[in-house]
């Protein structure tokens, strides 16, 4: 089977790379487990070295790395790619792995010695998406491999080049072939390995349909899984917030990437005394972005990754003012709409819990935006959501924002921020978004298992 990178600059095909037959993919398995047990032994610091050498040749790819990307999935390049992101989480996770992988000492006196060690589960799969392609694969890529898992890398077809430079970046640092492993398979060969047990632990992201796939596939065996799936995160503008940050940060939290991110704002709820003020701005910034060609340094928005992805964004947008939302960005302020991969963006208002839009993810630069009259109603909207990976609060008052999250149903709990990933603290969701949890010492947790000692002496 062939894979295919369709580009959404122009249509063209970017990319093809034939998948390995399901023989092939499964000696590859057997290669990689072979191999994890001498690689597990290797002293702990040495990993880490290996890990942050491969790390490091990532980032002298970038000038590379970044036009290729906006080839692959629209991300203009005046953004420079994902290196920042990508080196801060692999470096924090370097940082902590002695203290996270470090035993639990229970006890050790004259009669016994007890402890819990962390032991890494052996073959880890890491299916990764195309939306932040490097940054969601080192997620779970270098801690699974400081931890003494080997590691198979599949990325989403829409950026096959991704895994390809990541293998040659780990690769040319010193980190074995039968270690890190970057692949190409179809779908029916992934379930069919899943299934034959030949991974200790598969961390996913992407879409809910293809987390229940991997749950079916996995049903039975055992196997450990990692899911982040959908998101509809929630912004909330107390009364008492500062106006201009709140819009500033939010609008861009729900436009950036072309809203393809997986923690982006795709509701808003503000205070009605606000809303009127925050709508005006929003609309103002908006309106001065530039929807274009992703390499033109000038484009501040770039296509989004597929015109089908781009369809199912009109389509929502459509169906709510045909409810009775109300479109406040006019087609004439993005003549560049060109009704494909190229989508302008939109807010509404007026818009409902009915209307799809503010129910099923978007993804992609559409946001409905409702008045609240109170942190009750506001809580209520937030958590009126079958998704749950996190939320944005604005206030002036910390106190009253931290019970507002404690009433939350969400992975994570911003206050004056959002759209952001911090590697000391658990990536998580709940509901539909998915289970388990990725980055901080809970990370290397979920890369390892338990295992106790109990050791009588003499």
């Amino acid at each position: 089977m062939t894979l295919t990178c369709i580009s959404p600059v122009d249509g063209s095909v970017y990319a093809e790379r034939e998948t390995l037959t399901a023989a092939q993919a499964g000696a590859l398995c057997e290669r990689l487990a072979a191999a994890q047990k001498a690689w597990a032994a290797r002293p702990l610091q040495e990993r880490i070295d290996l890990v942050l050498r491969g790390v490091a040749n990532v980032g002298a790819m970038n000038e590379e790395i970044v036009p290729e990307l906006a080839w692959q999935m629209g991300r203009p390049i005046r953004y420079g790619g994902e290196f920042g992101g990508f080196n801060e989480r692999a470096t924090y996770m370097a940082q902590i792995a002695e203290d996270a992988l470090a035993p639990i000492a229970i006890a050790d006196d004259a009669g016994f010695k007890r402890q819990i060690k962390r032991v890494p589960h052996g073959v880890v799969l890491v299916i990764a998406p195309w939306n932040y392609p490097y940054m969601t694969a080192i997620n779970t890529v270098a801690p699974a491999l400081i931890a003494g898992n080997t590691v198979m890398l599949k990325h989403a077809s829409q950026t096959l080049l991704v895994g390809e430079r990541m293998a040659r970046a780990f690769h040319e640092a010193g980190v074995p072939e039968d270690v890190f492993a970057n692949v190409f398979l179809d779908h029916r060969t992934t379930s069919a390995l899943i299934a034959q047990k030949r991974f200790g632990f598969v961390n996913f992201t992407g879409s809910v349909g293809g987390g229940r796939a991997i749950e079916r596939a996995a049903a039975g065996t055992f196997t450990g899984v990692g899911l982040e799936l959908g998101g509809k995160d929630p912004g909330y503008v107390r009364a008492d917030a500062d106006l201009d940050a709140a819009v500033e940060t939010l609008i861009d939290g729900a436009m950036f990437n072309s809203g393809q991110c997986c923690c982006g704002i795709e509701r808003i709820y503000v205070h009605e005394s606000l809303f009127d003020d925050f709508v005006a701005k929003a609309v103002a910034i908006v309106r001065g972005y530039k929807l274009g060609n992703p390499l033109d340094p000038e484009t501040t928005l770039g296509p989004m990754a597929h015109a089908r992805f781009a369809a199912e964004v009109r389509a929502q947008t459509e169906e709510a003012v045909a409810a009775g939302a109300k479109a406040l960005i006019s087609p004439l302020d993005f003549p560049e709409d060109d009704g494909a991969a190229y989508l302008m963006p939109q807010i509404l208002v007026d818009v409902t819990h009915e209307m799809r839009v503010m129910r099923d993810e978007s993804f992609g630069p559409v946001v409905g935006i409702m008045p609240v009259k109170d942190d009750a109603e506001a809580i209520a909207l937030m958590n009126d959501s079958h998704f749950g990976l996190t939320a944005s609060i604005w206030s002036a008052d910390p106190a009253a924002a931290e019970a507002i999250g404690d009433a939350l149903d969400t992975g994570t709990v911003f206050l004056n921020r959002c759209d952001y990933l911090d590697p000391a603290l658990c990536w998580t969701g709940c509901k539909d978004t998915g289970r388990g949890g990725g980055l901080s010492v809970i990370g290397y947790h979920n890369l390892t298992r338990p295992k106790s000692y109990h050791l009588k002496k003499g």
